[in-house]
C-alpha cells in the first residue's frame, strides 16, 4: 500500500505540474522541465506502481512465496530518494546558474540500485518457479527490459552530469533516447502490463487461462521486437549507423505482437463466465482500446512521416490512456481485494462478512473513470491541434478525476461504504491506510 500511495502522489504531482504549464506542451519535449514530468510519471507513478504490484502479484503468478519480504522497503527507499535526486538534477539543468556539481549521477546510481534490488527479489522468485507460465514469461522479459532502461538512464545521467566523457556513452546519449523510451515504456511497462493483464483479466472475469498459439506468438514477436530495437539499435549507434532500420523492423514485429495480444484479450472477454463485468474489467477494456488507438495512430504517423511532429501526443496517449488507465482500473479492484483479505480473511467462515464488492460503490466511481478517459482524449486532440491552453484544461480535468478516484481508494481502505452493522464483526480490525498486513494461512 505504501508503494501505491507514493505512486499516486507522484501521478497527482505530475498532472499538477502539467496543469500549471511545466514541461510539454509549454516547453520542448526534451527540455529539462519536461524530463522532470516524464520521469515523475514513468518512475514515480508507473514504475513504483508496477514494482509494488509485482511484489504482491508474482508470488500469485508462480504459486511461490516472494524470495524476500524484507527487500521491498529498502527498494522503495532507494527508488524514492533516487527519483528525488534525479528530479533535482533536471532542475539544475533548467537553471544553469546553479552549482557546478550535478545531482543526476547520484540519482541515476540510486535508481539503478533500487531497481537491482527489485530485480533480484523478483528474479529469484521467478527462477525458483521454472518452468514459467506465459504471463510469468512476459513479466520476465519486462524485467530484462528494465535492466536496459535503467542502464541507459544511468549512462545519460553520467554524461549530462559531467561524470563521464566516454565516447561510447556519449554516442548512446546522443542517439539512444528512442532506445531508452522503448526499453522503459515498451518493454518494462507495456510488456509487463500485458503479462499481468493476461492473468488479472482471467482471474477477475472467471475466464480460462490462455495458452494457445496467439499467446505464444504475442510473446515471441514482442521479444523479437525488443531484441531488434535494443540490441540492433545499440550496435548500429556504436557502428556509426543511424538506428532507424532497427526501429522500423522492431515496429513491424511489435505490430504483430499487439495483434496477437488483442486477439487474446477479445477471447478472454468472450469466454468469461462472469456475465456482469465489474468496473475494473470494464475500465481495463477502455484502456486496452486506447492501446489499440495508440498502435493505429503510430502506424498513421509513420506512414505520413509525421511521427517526429506528434511524438509527444502519441507518448501522452500511451502513458495516460493505456498505462495509467489500466493502472487506475486495476487498483480499484486490487485495493478492495487486499483490504477485504486483510480485514475479513482471518474470520472467514466464522462470522458473516461483507463481500469484496460491498467495499465499493461502482456507480459513483465509474463516473470519474469516464471523466478521466474523456479528459485524456480531449488532451491528446489538443496536443495534435497545437493548442496548449486547451491541453492544460484537459490535464486539469484529468487531475480532478484522478483525485476523485484516489478518494475512492481511500474510502475503500477506511471501509467507508460498508454498512455499519457488518463493517467490523468480532475478530476484525480497521485496516491501516498505508500498510497492508495479510498473514499467511
Amino acid at each position: 500500500m505504501l508503494y501505491i500511495a507514493i505512486a499516486l502522489l507522484c501521478l497527482l504531482g505530475a498532472l499538477g505540474l502539467m496543469m500549471l504549464g511545466v514541461g510539454y506542451p509549454m516547453a520542448a519535449i526534451v527540455a529539462p522541465e519536461t524530463l522532470m514530468v516524464v520521469h515523475l510519471v514513468a518512475i514515480g507513478w508507473l514504475s513504483l506502481l508496477l514494482c509494488g504490484a509485482l511484489f504482491q502479484f508474482v508470488p500469485v503468478l508462480v504459486a511461490r512465496r516472494l524470495h524476500s519480504t524484507a527487500l521491498p522497503l529498502p527498494t522503495l527507499l532507494c527508488l524514492v530518494v533516487g527519483l528525488s535526486l534525479l528530479l533535482g538534477g533536471f532542475r539544475q539543468l533548467a537553471v544553469p546558474t546553479g552549482p557546478p556539481w550535478s545531482l543526476l549521477p547520484w540519482g541515476g546510481a540510486l535508481l539503478v540500485l533500487g531497481f537491482a534490488l527489485a530485480l533480484y527479489n523478483l528474479g529469484r522468485t521467478l527462477w525458483a518457479a521454472r518452468p514459467l507460465t506465459w504471463p510469468a514469461r512476459f513479466v520476465t522479459i519486462g524485467l530484462a527490459s528494465l535492466v536496459v532502461a535503467a542502464l541507459l538512464g544511468l549512462i545519460f545521467t553520467l554524461i549530462f552530469g559531467g561524470a563521464s566523457a566516454s565516447p561510447a556513452f556519449a554516442a548512446l546519449t546522443a542517439q539512444g533516447l528512442p532506445l531508452h523510451v522503448i526499453a522503459g515504456l515498451g518493454g518494462w511497462l507495456t510488456f509487463t502490463a500485458m503479462g499481468v493483464s493476461y492473468r488479472l483479466l482471467a482471474m477477475f472475469m472467471l475466464a480460462p487461462e490462455l495458452n494457445g498459439a496467439s499467446t505464444r506468438w504475442a510473446f515471441l514477436l514482442g521479444v523479437a521486437a525488443l531484441a531488434v530495437a535494443l540490441a540492433g539499435g545499440t550496435v548500429a549507434i556504436w557502428s556509426g549507423i543511424a538506428p532507424g532500420w532497427a526501429l522500423l523492423a522492431a515496429a513491424l514485429l511489435a505490430l504483430g505482437a499487439f495483434g496477437c495480444y488483442g486477439d487474446d484479450i477479445i477471447r478472454l472477454y468472450r469466454q468469461r463466465k462472469r456475465r456482469v463485468i465489474e468496473l475494473n474489467s470494464r475500465m481495463a477494456g477502455v484502456a486496452l482500446v486506447h492501446l489499440a488507438a495508440a498502435v493505429l495512430l503510430a502506424i498513421v504517423l509513420v506512414a505520413t512521416d509525421m511521427l517526429g511532429h506528434h511524438i509527444g501526443a502519441l507518448l501522452f496517449l500511451i502513458a495516460f490512456g493505456w498505462l495509467t488507465g489500466l493502472g487506475l482500473a486495476k487498483l480499484y479492484k486490487i485495493v478492495a481485494f487486499l483490504t477485504w483479505l486483510e480485514c475479513y480473511g482471518p474470520v472467514l467462515g466464522k462470522v458473516i462478512t461483507p463481500r469484496v464488492q460491498d467495499l465499493v460503490i461502482e456507480p459513483r466511481a465509474i463516473r470519474w473513470f469516464w471523466v478521466y478517459f474523456a479528459a485524456v482524449d480531449a488532451t491528446v486532440l489538443a496536443l495534435f491541434a497545437a493548442a496548449p491552453a486547451v491541453a492544460r484544461s484537459g490535464v486539469a480535468a484529468m487531475l480532478v478525476a484522478t483525485g476523485a478516484i484516489v478518494a475512492e481508494l481511500v474510502r475503500i481502505r477506511r471501509l467507508a461504504d460498508v454498512p455499519r452493522e457488518t463493517r467490523l464483526p468480532t475478530g476484525t480490525r480497521q485496516p491501516r491506510l498505508l500498510v497492508s498486513t495479510v498473514k499467511d494461512a
